[in-house]
């Protein structure tokens, strides 16, 4: 997983000056087994201070020899916090841009705020500071009237969203030396929910479909799906749109070939006549792609000239400052991070929006990130090990399987229940989920509930009738050495019938990585 460019983020600026924490008590479990004591908060740092009335009150959480603080916030502003999480994490702009790509209408649109002369000279301006190409027409004029008359409160609520995404896309596209206004893209791509799912299974605020994110390094599990993770996807979106504007020498026709696919560009391309200008090729494109550049520009308009049509930012605003990462060492819950650290649980999802079923693994050779605000970071840094032991108490805590169900040999049947997945079932027998794969025969990750399941629990004597006869009988295989600028897929060529998902399959790999020197198996064993 490639490395996290270590950034800060703090989300100051709030109303009032009152932080995101939320009024969290432990769970009664949690309290049965750890004292709490009273103390006062001076100048912002916790100093024990016993047998004081106080105007808030701060229950200290030991665990061993840490502790951890939890501020009782005021109601009113507690409540104001909550209100702007609701409003911010729970998105629900994506249907609506979604749909309206494919469906504008270009109806000339009646708005006397912005006379067509303005607009011409405006787009002119935007024209000259930007590799685009922004020319007025007719078109173009409906869709952004259309925005502006139509759509306000919408376009203000995804300027809030901006003012936190915007600096982590303008980094990532100064890097790549691409066009600071390809940010605007994400806006059409998923009105900037980084957990946004299209019809046809696109994901995250890029709208990478599988296999395509994929190509640019971004893995899926069961745990993980690293099109949502903001840095990782807008990385992965940066290369393809960089590779595309190099295959077509357009920056236009690189947001079509985005959109639908270079092929389709293609075929638009020879449908002219051979012309390259979008707006002379639109005609022979997919109808959402006829109308993706004209809803991109005409974002980017407003956006652009936000000030001269009356749109504020209301409500906090994120800058992309203040938030840092720390690579997890042991399984947790983001619902366990946002107990200890005394964050409200949508924050903690907001900023973590990778981990599909709200866990963050620990995986071989993978390093997984938590990021949280700075001063959250501090405090689970300062009470790292003692989070750990709370988290793995609770999961040792989870129901385990009937001693019953084991068989002869230690081989047990297990019945998929409802919300049940391979991970959970591969972590209540102490196995792995490949183990589990192999045994079943199982070519995916999806099951069934009801399915039973053979499982070999680890430390299982397994026998002749275990592990092995799950195996069958196998071959030493044969092993390659990596070269030097090998990939997985130049190894896969070398050999006959074999896939990268082979390579993958058979030397247990779960990236795309690979060390020079390293032996890997070549052939089934």
């Amino acid at each position: 997983m490639p490395m996290f460019k270590k950034v800060i983020f703090v989300f100051a600026l709030l109303i009032c000056g009152i932080s995101f924490s939320q009024d969290k008590t432990p769970s009664k479990k949690a309290k049965k087994k750890l004292p709490t004591k009273t103390i006062q908060v001076v100048d912002s740092i916790s100093v024990p201070k016993l047998d004081e009335e106080l105007p808030r009150t701060v229950v200290a959480t030991q665990l061993r020899d840490s502790v951890i603080y939890e501020l009782e916030d005021i109601k009113r502003a507690r409540k104001i916090d909550s209100l702007w999480l609701s409003h911010l994490y729970n998105n629900d702009l994506f249907e609506e841009i979604y749909g309206s790509v494919s469906d504008l209408d270009y109806e000339p649109v009646e708005y006397e705020e912005l006379p067509t002369e303005v607009l011409k000279k405006r787009l002119k301006e935007l024209d000259a500071r930007t590799p685009f190409h922004v020319e007025y027409n007719p078109s173009l004029e409906s869709v952004i009237k259309g925005y502006l008359k139509n759509r306000r409160k919408t376009m203000a609520r995804l300027m809030a969203l901006s003012d936190y995404y915007f600096p982590m896309f303008e980094e990532e596209m100064a890097r790549q030396d691409l066009p600071m206004e390809m940010k605007y893209l994400a806006v059409i791509e998923s009105a900037l929910d980084p957990k946004a799912t299209s019809r046809v299974g696109a994901k995250g605020l890029w709208q990478f479909m599988f296999q395509t994110g994929k190509m640019f390094g971004l893995e899926v599990n069961s745990y993980v799906d690293e099109r949502t993770d903001p840095l990782m996807a807008t990385e992965a979106a940066a290369k393809y749109l960089k590779s595309l504007h190099k295959s077509l020498g357009d920056w236009d026709l690189a947001l079509a070939a985005y959109n639908s696919g270079p092929g389709n560009v293609s075929k638009a391309i020879r449908r002219s006549g051979g012309r390259t200008n979008y707006w002379n090729i639109r005609e022979f494109l997919p109808r959402e792609t006829a109308g993706y550049v004209p809803a991109f520009l005409a974002t980017m308009y407003i956006f652009e000239y936000a000030e001269e049509h009356g749109f504020k930012s209301h409500g906090p605003k994120f800058p992309y400052i203040a938030t840092d990462t720390l690579h997890i060492k042991k399984m947790i819950t983001l619902e366990q991070v946002a107990k200890v650290t005394n964050l409200d649980i949508a924050e903690v999802e907001f900023l973590n929006p990778s981990y599909k079923l709200g866990i963050i693994p620990v995986i071989k050779d993978e390093n997984y990130v938590l990021r949280l605000p700075v001063d959250a970071i501090g405090k689970f840094v300062n009470n790292e090990e003692a989070i750990y032991e709370l988290a793995e108490t609770e999961f040792n805590d989870r129901e385990k399987p009937l001693p019953q169900l084991f068989e002869q040999n230690d081989k047990i049947r297990y019945r998929v229940k409802s919300g049940d997945y391979l991970g959970r079932i591969a972590d209540m027998h102490g196995v792995s989920v490949t183990q589990i794969k192999r045994w079943n025969g199982l070519k995916s990750n999806t099951l069934k509930v009801g399915q039973r399941l053979t499982i070999y629990p680890k430390g299982a004597n397994l026998g002749a009738q275990g592990e092995n006869t799950a195996m069958a009988k196998t071959e030493n295989p044969k092993t390659y050495t990596v070269k030097s600028g090998d990939t997985l897929w130049s190894i896969s060529k070398k050999f006959p019938n074999v896939s990268v998902e082979d390579l993958k399959k058979w030397n247990d790999i779960s990236g795309n990585n690979l060390k020079a020197g390293t032996k890997i198996k070549v052939s089934k064993g």
